[in-house]
């Protein structure tokens, strides 16, 4: 015992230890950081010990009566509620009285005086005017999935049927032997992906939350989860604002497309190979950081989750219900899934792994990426933290700032972005059609590409319109420049 006292007094001050000094009576943040320690994590509070780890010890003579105090004070619901069964135990170190409280983590919210204390760092803090954060720590205690509340008057016309053949097909087309979900019907296959299912405690049944966000309408979406959003962020020259953004306000398949998307037209990709095969960097690791952003979110909390694109990284961050707090150890590091029906359906179409090996990978790619460790930082906003290779950090990028444009240019160190060079090639003798050119991208998203990409190759003056004054035209073709047949020849000629 002695020697497991001293070994938390000498890790020192965290989470899940505090020290107090309470020579002869006990302070009120004692029973504060009771409060906090029960309603995150549990804890270690040792008395008789001073913030930097010296032992000052309690008094001999009211070591018992402190002890009693602390256990009567904790077992009356007008100060404490409800109420905390604790034993404290007096242990000798270094000659020393320490009364030492083990304080488990609670199942229940408990207060202090009508007052709610969270634990975050090596700091208890006073939560009862955050409406969001003691709601999140009642999601905490209950130990539930928000994903599964139901939706008894959401119905399938409430949901887009294209989205769903979409996860159909790709489901199907992971594997060689024929997947369920592609014999199934639209409802069949959202009662077996556990999307539609029935309330126990009220009997209701329908659709849940986890097929809104996955299927959903953007309009049902927001009837059902009005603050769901992500915003994605490019911020290297305008750092108050931003260079360029994608407000992204609609489901979780297209939601990965965009953000992908953002980070192919932000983001260089090194050439790689592994084994005999070319692989793209970046894709690897960002597809592991954009599908954690979106299936282990807590989607019941109104936080904005974010991607920013900066100079030297890229920081996600989303709500979360954590488990723990703090930077995540690869090596130590115990999964637990946030929305495990949502995190399913990603898996079955080929976008997440099993549960941690997300994170293996994106340790091992980060490191060949920017010789770096990627950076998880657990807590009620979860944080991911991807270090940028140097080249994409001395990029001389040229941008048109403000939120109407925020568009590159295509010059990326003097030399003109592959996909772009793609798109000419692919024009090249011919005129091509929206929908042409945007296959040759690879983006999904209409909206996106013609946003993004078919306005920034006019803009540039690489493509130019068959029917100059009829741009909606569904006639309308688009053929190189000029300026692109020149640059393809130079090209050539290299």
């Amino acid at each position: 015992m002695k020697s497991k006292i001293a070994s938390i007094i000498k890790q020192g001050e965290g989470l899940q230890v505090e020290f107090k000094e309470c020579r002869n009576s006990l302070s009120r943040d004692v029973y504060e950081t009771v409060c906090a320690f029960s309603n995150r994590n549990g804890g270690h509070l040792l008395l008789g010990v001073k913030d930097n780890g010296t032992v000052v010890g309690v008094s001999s003579e009211l070591c018992r009566k402190i002890a009693a105090d602390l256990v009567t004070a904790l077992n009356n619901p007008q100060k404490f509620n409800p109420p905390l069964h604790l034993t404290p135990e007096i242990v000798e170190i270094e000659g020393k009285i320490v009364i030492v409280v083990h304080v488990p983590e609670s199942p229940q919210v408990h207060s202090l005086g009508g007052r709610i204390y969270d634990r975050n760092g090596d700091s208890d803090f006073d939560i009862t005017r955050y409406t969001e954060r003691v709601a999140t720590l009642y999601l905490r205690k209950q130990k539930i999935h928000t994903e599964n509340t139901v939706y008894p008057f959401a119905e399938l016309t409430d949901l887009r049927p294209e989205i769903i053949h979409r996860v159909r097909m790709m489901a199907a087309n992971r594997q060689e032997t024929p997947h369920a979900w592609s014999q199934m019907g639209d409802e069949e296959l959202l009662r077996s992906a556990g999307l539609y299912r029935k309330d126990i405690q009220t009997g209701q049944e329908g659709l849940t939350l986890a097929a809104v966000l996955l299927f959903g309408k953007d309009q049902t979406i927001i009837a059902a989860c009005p603050h769901h959003r992500t915003d994605a962020l490019l911020r290297r020259i305008n750092l108050d604002r931003y260079d360029d953004r994608d407000d992204i306000r609609t489901n979780l398949i297209d939601s990965y497309e965009r953000l992908m998307a953002f980070t192919a037209k932000h983001l260089n990709d090194p050439f790689f190979l592994e084994g005999q095969i070319r692989i793209s960097l970046r894709d690897k690791i960002f597809r592991e950081a954009v599908v954690n952003s979106l299936i282990h979110r807590e989607y019941a909390n109104a936080f904005v989750a974010k991607m920013i694109i900066e100079k030297s990284r890229v920081v996600f961050e989303n709500a979360s219900i954590a488990h723990d707090s703090g930077p995540i150890n690869p090596d130590s590091f115990v999964p637990h899934p946030k929305n495990p029906v949502i995190a399913k359906v990603f898996r079955e179409i080929g976008l997440a792994d099993e549960l941690g090996s997300g994170v293996r990978n994106l340790y091992h790619y980060s490191r060949i990426y920017a010789h770096k460790d990627p950076v998880l930082t657990e807590g009620d906003v979860f944080m991911t933290c991807i270090a940028l290779p140097a080249q994409s950090q001395n990029q001389n990028l040229s941008l048109a700032t403000g939120e109407a444009t925020g568009q590159v240019t295509g010059q990326v160190a003097g030399q003109v972005e592959p996909w772009i060079v793609k798109v000419l090639t692919a024009c090249q003798g011919k005129a091509l059609k929206s929908s042409e050119i945007q296959k040759v991208t690879g983006i999904k998203h209409r909206e996106t590409f013609q946003r993004n990409y078919l306005d920034l190759l006019l803009k540039e003056g690489w493509l130019e319109r068959t029917i100059p004054d009829k741009p909606q035209s569904r006639l309308q073709k688009y053929r190189l420049t000029a300026k692109a047949e020149a640059f393809l020849t130079e090209i050539r000629m290299r």
